[in-house]
């Protein structure tokens, strides 16, 4: 990622979080939740904001990673540790349990975020990846 992508997303989070998601709470129309994993190598953590789906008494992220080849880094850092994922939802952080969707389980959730979110059907035509889904439970 280039240095000022990565200057942006530092003070998006930063604003958040000292905020309690008043400021970068919302985006283009769309909820903003931040992301924390810890590293499957590095062990260090990572805050990432992403857009989410209320269902279900929990949230949906989207690993589309706009559409690219490969799924996105916090992606994988949830896989490599489910255990130790934590969200903020505005002001409220809470430990989650995710459940990564795919498959035909995948399918109808995602034709329901793209009826809501028109580019993730976009993204979806762009790679030939499946894009998972990842349901974040609060425990």
């Amino acid at each position: 990622m280039n240095f000022l992508a990565k200057l942006f997303i530092g003070f998006h989070v930063g604003m958040y979080r000292l905020t309690g998601g008043k400021f970068g709470g919302e985006m283009r129309g769309f909820k903003v939740l931040v992301l924390t994993t810890k590293g499957r190598k590095s062990g260090k953590l990572f805050f990432t904001p992403l857009g989410y789906f209320e269902r279900d008494d929990g949230y949906i992220i989207v690993a589309s990673n706009a559409g690219g080849a490969k799924h996105p880094a916090w992606y994988h850092n949830i896989k490599g540790n489910p255990d130790d994922v934590t969200i903020q939802v505005k002001d409220k952080t809470m430990k989650v349990k995710p459940e990564i969707i795919l498959g035909e389980a995948r399918r109808p959730l995602y034709d329901w975020i793209v009826s809501i979110a028109p580019n993730y059907g976009e993204y979806e035509k762009t790679t030939t990846r499946e894009i998972p889904l990842v349901f974040l439970k609060p425990q």
